[in-house]
């Protein structure tokens, strides 16, 4: 099942895909695609409608992010060995944990806000984990019973905020519109293994990045239990779990984005996402 929200910012409503590709409405069933519906019963519920039945979404509509009401955005640096290489740092012994502003969440096609100032914005095509099941001290067995599905994710970076002025990573990852989720939530049984994701992103069509879920250092299952030793995740919480090699800073010379440059981006089962970079 590949869930959507469709609609005017702040006004979006809940949707799924067809089988047939068509968008059918789901606010005659459910309220909003969050923290509310993403529970196993309420998945449940929602995969035995025939999708037939629902209203079609009109040609041209706005897709929105995946999921509403997300109260963490919860990430994951440096969870691929060739990035930390090319990032100029040790491969971790644990997990790297970092927050987005759940503020910095957008639609998987609008535009990408390049702060005023900003010379090093970076890209980062990500897996990401939705959780749908309060999750506290659960073993990596366990994990994967917590996420109601994964979606696509630009960990979109402002570089210097993010690493030249002191403190956490929060400052350089959180600005309006830096993290596009999305075009769908696809559900574990349709996705498959999340072990198995290829990960692709161009910027005005040249190839960036290329890379897969299979060379993670830490595997969603893992990320899940390790996260729940610390925190209890709770449903809508959103997971971005790091980012293959052929982010910007990795380039000679390093290479950033600039105001009307277009980031393109996609991954196995997850769909695909289109930004333009816009200056203020």
């Amino acid at each position: 099942m590949k869930l959507i929200r469709h609609g005017a910012p702040g006004a979006e409503k809940p949707g799924l895909i067809a089988a047939d590709g068509t968008w059918r409405d789901l606010s005659g069933q459910i309220a909003d695609i969050g923290p509310a519906s993403l529970g196993r019963d309420s998945m449940a519920r929602l995969a035995a409608i025939d999708p037939a039945t629902l209203p079609l979404v009109p040609a041209g509509t706005r897709l929105g992010p995946c999921v509403g009401g997300i109260g963490n955005v919860v990430a994951i640096g440096l969870n691929y060995a060739d990035h930390a290489a090319e990032s100029g740092m040790p491969v971790p012994p644990e997990p790297v944990v970092f927050n987005k502003h759940s503020g910095s969440v957008s639609g998987p096609n609008d535009d990408i806000w390049l702060p005023p100032g900003s010379l090093k914005l970076d890209w980062e095509v990500e897996l990401g984990v939705v959780i749908g099941e309060r999750a506290f001290q659960v073993a990596e067995a366990d994990a994967l019973r917590h996420v109601a599905g994964y979606c696509l994710v630009n960990d979109v970076s402002e570089r210097s905020a993010q690493i030249e002025r002191g403190g956490q990573w929060v400052k350089g990852k959180s600005y309006p519109t830096h993290c596009p989720l999305g075009p769908w939530l696809v559900t574990p049984d349709e996705l498959g293994d999340p072990q198995d994701v290829d990960l692709w992103l161009d910027v005005n069509g040249q190839p960036r990045q290329r890379g897969s879920t299979r060379t993670m250092i830490f595997g969603v299952a893992q990320i899940v239990s390790y996260l729940s030793r610390f925190m209890a995740l709770q449903p809508g919480d959103v997971i971005p779990t790091g980012t293959p090699p052929g982010v910007g800073m990795g380039m000679k010379p390093p290479t950033f984005l600039r105001a009307g440059d277009v980031v393109t981006l996609g991954g196995r089962g997850l769909g695909e996402q289109r930004q333009t970079v816009v200056a203020s």
